[in-house]
C-alpha cells in the first residue's frame, strides 16, 4: 500500500520536506497570493493595499487607522509563526511567503489620506522601493533568525516608507 504524496499545504501527505500546515500556508502565502508566479512579494502588497482601500470605503478614517494598526500587529505575529513554520518545509525566507509584505505596506498605510488618491499609491511605491533596494539596515535585518527575519526588513522598509510619507505629507500641505 502506497501512501499519498505529501501535498505543499500540508492538509494531506507524509509531512515530507514540502509539507506545510495548511494555517500557516494561508496566512504566509497571503491567502494563496504568494503562489503567483511573476513578481509574488509585489501581489502579497497589492493584495495588502486592495484590503486597505476595501476597508476605506466601509470605515471613517479614525477607525481605518486603527484597524491598520491591528492588522499590522496581528500579521506581524502570525507571520513570525507561520514563517518559522514554513521555513522548515520550504527552506530559508521563502517566496512564497508575502505576509511579511503585506505588514510593510500597511505600515505606512496607517498614516496615508485615503481621500488623497496619490498617498496610498505613494505609499505603497515607497515600501517597494525600500523592500527591493534594502538601503540602511534593511538587509541587515534580514540576517535575523527565523520568522523574525523575515518580517523584520519589511517592518523596517515600511517604517521607512512611513517616515517619507509624513514628510511628503508635511511638505504638500
Amino acid at each position: 500500500m502506497t501512501s499519498a504524496p505529501a501535498c505543499p499545504h500540508g492538509a494531506k501527505g507524509d509531512g515530507g520536506p514540502t509539507a506545510a500546515p495548511i494555517v500557516s500556508a494561508l496566512i504566509g502565502t497571503g491567502f494563496g497570493v504568494g503562489y503567483c508566479p511573476f513578481a509574488p512579494g509585489t501581489m502579497g502588497a497589492l493584495l495588502a493595499l486592495a484590503v486597505w482601500l476595501g476597508l476605506s470605503y466601509v470605515l471613517t478614517a479614525g477607525i481605518l487607522c486603527w484597524i491598520t494598526l491591528l492588522l499590522v500587529a496581528a500579521f506581524t505575529l502570525m507571520g513570525i509563526r507561520a514563517a518559522n513554520r514554513l521555513e522548515k518545509a520550504w527552506g530559508p525566507d521563502p517566496s512564497r511567503v508575502v505576509v511579511d509584505e503585506m505588514v510593510g505596506v500597511w505600515i505606512p498605510l496607517v498614516v496615508a489620506n485615503v481621500c488623497e488618491w496619490w498617498q496610498p499609491l505613494l505609499a505603497f511605491a515607497l515600501f517597494r522601493v525600500f523592500d527591493i533596494a534594502k538601503p540602511l539596515g534593511v538587509r541587515r535585518m534580514e540576517r535575523l533568525p527565523g520568522g523574525i527575519g523575515v518580517m523584520a526588513d519589511d517592518i523596517l522598509a515600511g517604517i521607512y516608507s512611513l517616515i517619507i510619507l509624513l514628510l511628503v505629507q508635511w511638505l504638500t500641505r
